[in-house]
């Protein structure tokens, strides 16, 4: 077992980590417990119809009628998860389609609207504002206007 540095672990903490190693050890304990018991019952239930031809074959018989019950629960399900995913895919075709080929249209409308924005007001703005900085300049350095 690992130890905890006592100056970094408050108490709290220190008796939070035993109690949980107590209950993974009794949690371990128990499967390793309940696997020893269901191995030895499968053991005495195979000696048992290994003793008895007749409890056997009757045995037998029950399972396979309850196998084939279990296939045909299996193929309904199978139906119904094929019918479910034809849902499914008839959504994605008629409702989410549409909605991904508008959303693809607004945002190429929006990257229309801001080439168009940076063409003919941004660039026009920096442009009218780097004259005027450069007009600035010229003033302070004739000393028309200080700084």
């Amino acid at each position: 077992m690992a130890e905890i540095p006592k100056e970094t672990v408050s108490p709290e903490e220190a008796a939070a980590y035993a109690a949980a190693l107590r209950r993974q050890r009794w949690t371990m304990a128990a499967i390793i417990g309940g696997s020893l018991i269901f191995l030895a019952l499968i053991g005495l239930a195979i000696y048992g119809l290994l003793q008895n031809g007749i409890l056997t074959a009757n045995i037998r018989d029950i399972f396979i009628i309850f196998m084939a019950f279990e296939s045909l629960v299996i193929g309904a399900a199978l139906v119904v998860l094929i019918i479910q995913i034809a849902s499914l895919i008839n959504l994605l075709q008629n409702e989410v389609k549409p909605i991904l080929e508008a959303t693809n249209e607004t945002v190429n409308t929006l990257r229309g609207t801001s080439a168009f924005l940076s063409e003919n007001l941004v660039e026009p703005v920096i442009k009218l504002n780097s004259y005027l900085a450069g007009f600035r300049r010229i003033f302070e350095l004739f000393g028309i206007k200080r700084k």
